[in-house]
């Protein structure tokens, strides 16, 4: 098994999270895992990516290489594009449909999805609206994970047992409203695929 993520957004989207979670969920199955953030403005709102690399054999570079990512997983639309060059021809762009626009010359929207989706296979997640339906709009980032399970090819039980361990210092009711987010953002990508 081997899987080559790249997740993107802007700072304070949480990123890094989804990135610790699917961390946790690879060893918790004795898999090798490697991870780099790379960030740009080291303010809200500036570039972030984080580089994230799931083996079941030794894994030598922590950075992916162009053309061998499985995976895009952004928070923000605009920014998936930024990683297209790092996608396999067989991966899978997986972003929110949600802009953060912080430039004057933000793309329009439609053009912007219409570019995605020509560009690769793709799942668009409405991740704001599931966040608040899973009872907070800071679950975005989780809805965003479940969203990208079903290409992950790790367990969704697993998956959950990860969001359980990262989430249980905040208590049983941080713990149920991100697996919900999680559940509705997996059921988003389910639905997609059909």
């Amino acid at each position: 098994m081997q899987k080559n993520i790249i997740i993107s957004g802007v700072g304070g989207q949480g990123i890094l999270t989804m990135a610790s979670i699917i961390d946790l969920a690879a060893m918790n199955l004795g898999l090798n895992v490697k991870q780099a953030e790379v960030h740009g403005m080291s303010q809200r709102g500036g570039a972030v990516e984080s580089h994230l690399r799931i083996s079941s054999d030794e894994i030598f570079s922590d950075l992916i290489p162009k053309g061998k990512a499985d995976i895009i997983l952004s928070i923000e639309p605009m920014e998936s594009l930024r990683y297209l060059p790092f996608l396999s021809p067989d991966g899978v762009i997986v972003t929110a449909t949600e802009p953060y626009i912080n430039i004057t010359t933000y793309p329009d929207m439609k053009e912007l999805l219409d570019t995605i989706a020509s560009a690769a296979n793709h799942v668009f997640v409405n991740a704001d609206a599931l966040a608040k339906e899973a009872g907070s709009a800071k679950s975005y980032n989780v809805v965003m994970l479940g969203a990208a399970a079903p290409y992950l090819e790790i367990e969704t039980v697993e998956l959950e047992k990860a969001i359980e361990m990262f989430f249980s210092r905040k208590g049983q009711e941080m713990v149920d409203m991100n697996i919900k987010a999680f559940r509705l953002g997996l059921a988003n990508s389910v639905n997609e695929q059909k």
